[in-house]
């Protein structure tokens, strides 16, 4: 999908974000061709920029606007607007930031931030899975970044580790009747190993979005669905847990 097929005003802001000052490339994020015939998806564009970037240029817009930095140092910044009815996602990424983690996932290597919205945190190796995954629709960049090897093992391993840690303390919640403490290091206990899974089969992920169901995970849903506050049942519940994830 090129620019050619957006909506008028969908390729007129994606003009204006082309024109800024230090942008390189405007992205479409890879699921967003994938689901565009459902009309109410909204529109995630990616802003790669060179040097320090204003995003003064996006006030006239209706929505919000945020400064590079504001969400951190993965998201780094964005907007949320409006635009002729449309609501559109705008993710500034900056390119040296993207090239960095893009080479140490090719050499396995990651870190993983705590980020609102996120159960596992989100990995560093995000940028190079959007990358991977999103098409250019102005400017330029570099080639397609495939699925690094060393990633797929390292990765699976340093997933799978950040699992057993989360099933622990679920056990030792357990142990005390804490079904909201048991619920919560399942849940992030799955996403870890739905995440390994992905690595393993080399699949790009940007997200926490069905990815139980990417992982083929989903039978964790009915484990988490009958929490008793008993301490018995929940070890129990625990340990099936353990057993669907690490077994």
């Amino acid at each position: 999908m090129d620019k050619s097929e957006f909506p008028e005003a969908i390729a007129s802001l994606v003009d204006t974000l082309a024109s800024l000052p230090h942008v390189v490339a405007v992205t479409l994020a890879g699921s967003q061709a994938l689901v565009r015939e459902h009309a109410d998806v909204d529109w995630d564009l990616g802003v790669y920029y060179c040097g320090e970037f204003d995003p003064k240029g996006l006030a006239h817009f209706e929505g919000a606007v945020a400064a590079p930095g504001d969400w951190g140092r993965i998201m780094n910044g964005g907007a949320r607007l409006i635009v002729d009815g449309l609501m559109v996602d705008v993710f500034y990424r900056d390119i040296d930031e993207v090239r960095h983690w893009v080479r140490e996932a090719e050499a396995g290597r990651f870190e993983v931030d705590r980020l609102p919205g996120f159960l596992a945190g989100i990995p560093t190796y995000a940028l190079a899975a959007e990358r991977a995954l999103g098409t250019v629709v102005a400017g330029s960049l570099e080639g397609a970044v495939d699925y690094p090897d060393r990633l797929a093992e390292e990765g699976a391993a340093r997933w799978r580790d950040h699992a057993r840690f989360s099933l622990e303390r679920a056990g030792l919640q357990a142990a005390r009747g804490d079904v909201a403490g048991v619920l919560g290091h399942l849940a992030r206990a799955g996403a870890e190993v739905a995440h390994a899974r992905l690595c393993e089969a080399r699949q790009w992920t940007v997200n926490e979005k069905e990815i139980l169901e990417r992982a083929e995970l989903t039978h964790l849903n009915q484990i988490l669905t009958v929490l008793h506050t008993d301490p018995v049942t929940l070890t129990q519940r625990v340990m099936q847990a353990r057993t669907l994830l690490l077994d």
